[in-house]
Parts: C-alpha cells; sequence; structure tokens
C-alpha cells in the first residue's frame, strides 16, 4: 500500500525513517528498500536555486524544491541559516513540490536537506548549501524589548517597540512570527497588537513562578515589505520570583496577599469613595517611591475645592500611571476596614504599607474587586493586559488572524460549486 503523505508545514523535523537508516548495519532486512543507505537524490530534485556557480539565491523569491520524476516523490524538506533559523514550507500531497511560506534572510548562508524515495521506496537523500543576496530594502526595521533586563513578578508582560510602524496584517504575521519568547518552564503564549508600532506578550495565566524568560528577535536580514527589511536587536532575559498577588476587596475594605496561592496577609483599607471610585480588575505593579507628592490637581480636581489636596505620601507603590497607588494613608487609619473615603488609591496604615512595599515588586499582581469604578484599561495607563480574556488577547495577534483567513478561504473553496 503506497502512502501518500498530507500537506504539512516543514519546521525543522528531519525524517525518522531518514535518520534511522543513515547506516546500513542500522536496518538490515534483505529485500527492503529502506534498509540500504539513502542515494544520492541530486537527479531526482530540482531547486530553483544557483548549480555550483557562485550565483546567490534572491531573498525576495520562496525557495521550490521538485520531484524530476513520475516515479519518485520528495518526503522531506529542512532549509535552516547559519543563525538557526527554519524556514517553513509546504509539501504537496503527492509529494512532487515543497515551497517556502516564509521570507528568507537577505546576507545568510542556508543549509537544505532533501529526502526522497524512488518509485521502489528506497530513501535518497540531497544536502545543498547556498547564500542569499544583499539586501534591497532602503529601511531597516528594530525592535526594542521591555522592560529592562531582570527580576520581575509573574504578571510582567513582555513588551516589543518597533522603530518604524507596520499596518500591512501581511507584514505583522512576518514580524510577529520572528519575535520569539521562550520560557523555561515553559509555557504557551501570544502577542498581542496593542498598535502599529508596540506588541505585548503574556501567558494565557500568569508566568510561573521562578521562571526563565528569553526574548529575542530573528527577523535580521529578512524582508517585511517591498523597501523593508528586518535588522538586528538586542535580545532581554527576564526572571520571575515567587508568585505574589493581591486582592483588594472595595466591599470588605481588606486587602489579602497571597504567596504561590497561600495567604500570608490581610490588612484593612480604604479605597476610592463614590465618585472617585478604584479601578475594578487586574494590575501590575510599575514602580515604587518610598515618597510621593500627591496633589489633587494631577487627576484634574481644582486647587481650593473642597477635594483638593497637596500631601507627602509614604510607601507608594505604583499600579496605573494615571496616578493610583498603594501606600500609607496614617490620615485615614480610622476608616480602613470600614469605609472608601480616597481618590482612588488604596490607602492602608504606614507599618502596613511598608510591609507591602517591601514585599511587592515591578510585575507583581494587584486585583480589585467588588469596586463601583469601572474595570481597568487593557492598554495606555500601566499594563491591564490580564483583563483581557485569552480568547479576546489571541485575537490581537496578526498570526492567528492569518491563521484564521487561511481556514476560511479553505472553506470557501470547498463549498465552491464545480464548474458546468
Amino acid at each position: 500500500m503506497s502512502i501518500h503523505p498530507r500537506p504539512r508545514l516543514v519546521v525543522g523535523c528531519t525524517l525518522l525513517v531518514t535518520a534511522l537508516c543513515a547506516g546500513a548495519t542500522a536496518c538490515s532486512s534483505d529485500g527492503d528498500p529502506l534498509s540500504s543507505r539513502p542515494y544520492d537524490a541530486a537527479d531526482q530534485i530540482a531547486f530553483n536555486g544557483p548549480s555550483g556557480d557562485g550565483k546567490k539565491v534572491d531573498p525576495d523569491k520562496p525557495l521550490v524544491v521538485t520531484a524530476q520524476h513520475g516515479d519518485g516523490r520528495i518526503t522531506d524538506v529542512t532549509a535552516r541559516d547559519a543563525a538557526g533559523r527554519y524556514v517553513a514550507g509546504e509539501l504537496s500531497a503527492d509529494g512532487t513540490r515543497w515551497h517556502s511560506t516564509v521570507p528568507l534572510a537577505a546576507g545568510a548562508h542556508y543549509t537544505l536537506r532533501v529526502s526522497t524515495e524512488d518509485g521502489d521506496g528506497a530513501p535518497g537523500r540531497k544536502v545543498l548549501t547556498f547564500d542569499t543576496g544583499s539586501p534591497t530594502a532602503k529601511k531597516t526595521l528594530t525592535v526594542a524589548f521591555g522592560p529592562e533586563a531582570g527580576a520581575y513578578g509573574v504578571g510582567q508582560p513582555v513588551t516589543a517597540e518597533l522603530s518604524a510602524p507596520i499596518k500591512d496584517p501581511a507584514q505583522r504575521a512576518v514580524v510577529e512570527g520572528a519575535l520569539k519568547v521562550d520560557s523555561s518552564p515553559a509555557v504557551a503564549g501570544s502577542w498581542y497588537w496593542v498598535n502599529d508600532k508596540e506588541l505585548h506578550y503574556r501567558p494565557q495565566e500568569y508566568w510561573p513562578a521562578h521562571a526563565t524568560i528569553r526574548v529575542h528577535s530573528a527577523l535580521d536580514g529578512i524582508r517585511i515589505g517591498d523597501r523593508l527589511r528586518g535588522g538586528s536587536s538586542k535580545p532581554l532575559q527576564l526572571t520571575t520570583g515567587d508568585r505574589l498577588v493581591a486582592v483588594t476587596d472595595a466591599a470588605e475594605h481588606s486587602l489579602t496577599v497571597y504567596k504561590n496561592g497561600e495567604e500570608v496577609k490581610s490588612v484593612p483599607v480604604t479605597t476610592g469613595k463614590p465618585g472617585f471610585d478604584t479601578r475594578n480588575g487586574i494590575k501590575v505593579v510599575l514602580g515604587k517611591q518610598s515618597l510621593v507628592r500627591m496633589r489633587s490637581t494631577s487627576i484634574g480636581i481644582a486647587a481650593g475645592s473642597s477635594e483638593s489636596y497637596d500631601l507627602p505620601v509614604h510607601w507608594a507603590t505604583r499600579v496605573t500611571w494615571s496616578g493610583e497607588y498603594v501606600h500609607a494613608a496614617p490620615w485615614s487609619v480610622g476608616s480602613q476596614g470600614y469605609a472608601n473615603v480616597s481618590h482612588g488609591c488604596t490607602g492602608m496604615s504606614t507599618a502596613n504599607a511598608e510591609w507591602f512595599f517591601d514585599t511587592f515588586r515591578k510585575g507583581d499582581i494587584v486585583k480589585v474587586v467588588n469596586s463601583d469604578g469601572d474595570t481597568m484599561e487593557p492598554f495606555g495607563n500601566g499594563f491591564g493586559d490580564w483583563n483581557l480574556s485569552w480568547a479576546k488577547w489571541r485575537q490581537g495577534s496578526a498570526l492567528v488572524a492569518a491563521q484564521q483567513q487561511g481556514s476560511d478561504t479553505r472553506a470557501r473553496a470547498r463549498l465552491r460549486p464545480a464548474a458546468l
């Protein structure tokens, strides 16, 4: 019974049979075509690259490998450059043609490995090398990853700031596909396009405690558009500590801290009073200041009004750019645990605020529930990324959008009536 391969993306896994039968002694069964060492498949395939004439491959054109004889077929293709970047591709159902589905890098050296089988099922193999030409694009796209390298809480998103705006969906998919995030322990995650120049990356849940997160760009030399190629970008490494989550219940006037899922402390607090209600939802610690001067004019309250204030505030842990903090509020100790009297911040005693300040760091989670305030914005006022469901977060990915478009196109093709 002959086996016909189904279309698949080639992302760097060589055919198992080829690997197992690399030596004649490893697979020895008389009469079995798979028992022999793979033959040289040079005469069985054609490649749209140079043939030893010193010419370079045009990086703006896809790689194409075709089977030259009707009784043979291609079984696997891998292409990788000297930097270790694999070229994704697609093999036709009948094994007669493979083509790359992602751009090549300019000025790169590639190794192309092709596995075949002839009409009798005997395996063949050919390894080719080639260089791509110089880039023709006039502009270079670089990426600045954030935050700064260091230790963070498990809620810290990774950010990517592009040097130029990318609006075209296909170009966004190229860029996003080259921005790599790996963590140990490994977790699934996705990028979200906040705007034309900014992306955020987060897992479905928070990062694991005591994880190492490595971020890098594989865009260097890759064609993004007619006049735009990727440039080199500095990689980033982050680590996480314990999983610290503070839950503020505005209705109960309490803040409870959980460390790795276990409650470690609960303190009385006061939150925003009516008209200044604290935002609900998940926030991420942005920074800390042992002393901050807080003025009512910074949140739109006119000086001299009954709501105005100008105070030195100690042990301030910031959670929004608009001025929401967890901080010491000795002037409201009598209301803490009983009433909400602040202008939006979470206030507590000086001792409790100092403990919170010393315990929490950037990237740790502060969650507010049961407030009459609005929900924390996903973007623009800090890191409200976790307030989007995973399904909605995935909708912000250009790769997910491209996959969905491809699925819709294939579905429409299946439903199209046959020509008369």
